[in-house]
């Protein structure tokens, strides 16, 4: 295959993912990686690392534009860059010292969780208690619904704070934006609109893929000829996606996330296992 010619399907695939991270708040990455290795056969390091680039492009195309229409939760995204970016760090230190194997089957457990925490939005469940914490912050907010402006109140500010501890160490780990394990805290846990939680995810993602992007430069897994193509096709379908999120339907982006990423999951668990990284 020529440059060209891979580099055209690589930029195709990135606009793709972008758009399917930009209504879902997955950042693309989660989608370019295992595409990347799975499919092109890039090395997975170098993978991680054009995944990294593109989830700065998708928070720097999606995020004005949410953060204009009225849609992202900006007190929140701050307060939990807090943690994102600290656990960002401690996972692209840990990046270097496990396998390839061992990278993808991680990536590949936390995309089947994220999957089936995704499928259980449509069970009923009981709502949080009132959290003083989050009006002494003033993290509650609205945003526009079709019929005027929805308010709502954040609950579980500390549990969800704790969780996104959690997400920027695989987002470091693995190369990605973590928008799915950010989504699912402040959707899940924190009672965040599904629509606000995947725009205020798509503003911190950035944040949180800068703070480890270094560390892999550093490395020398930040491949120009391949982060090239990868953050155009992403930043494209970034702003795609943005003009589509006002007008779609929530649950069938969960259904959507569900089903791509538990599909990669499953090839990325079974490279993991066979060690055919």
């Amino acid at each position: 295959m020529s440059v060209l010619s891979f580099s055209g399907i690589v930029f195709v695939v990135s606009a793709v993912a972008g758009l399917l991270g930009s209504l879902t708040g997955l950042g693309g990455g989660v989608v370019i990686t295992p595409v990347l290795t799975l499919l092109l056969g890039v090395d997975l390091h170098y993978a991680m690392g054009a995944s990294l680039v593109s989830v700065i492009a998708t928070s720097s195309g999606a995020a004005a534009a949410y953060v204009r229409e009225g849609y992202s939760n900006i007190r929140v995204g701050m307060f939990l860059e807090i943690a994102t970016t600290l656990g960002a760090v401690a996972g692209a230190h840990l990046m270097a010292v496990i396998p390839p194997s061992g990278l993808s089957f991680i990536f590949g457990a936390v995309l089947v969780y994220s999957a089936w925490l995704m499928l259980r939005q449509g069970t009923s469940r009981v709502d949080a208690p009132h959290d003083p914490l989050a009006d002494r912050l003033v993290l509650n907010g609205e945003y526009p619904g079709p019929e005027g402006t929805i308010h709502y109140c954040v609950r579980r500010v500390k549990a969800g704070f704790s969780l996104m501890f959690g997400a920027g160490l695989i987002s470091g780990l693995l190369g990605i934006g973590s928008g799915a394990m950010k989504v699912i805290a402040m959707d899940e846990i924190m009672r965040i609109p599904f629509k606000v939680s995947t725009t205020t995810s798509n503003f911190m993602i950035g944040v949180t893929a800068a703070a480890s992007a270094g560390i892999y430069l550093s490395r020398g897994y930040i491949a120009p000829p391949l982060v090239m193509p990868v953050m155009l096709g992403v930043l494209g379908g970034s702003l795609a996606g943005a003009r589509r999120l006002p007008g779609a339907s929530t649950r069938p982006l969960q259904l959507l996330f569900a089903a791509v990423v538990g599909l990669l999951a499953i090839e990325m668990i079974i490279r993991g296992i066979r060690g055919s990284f």
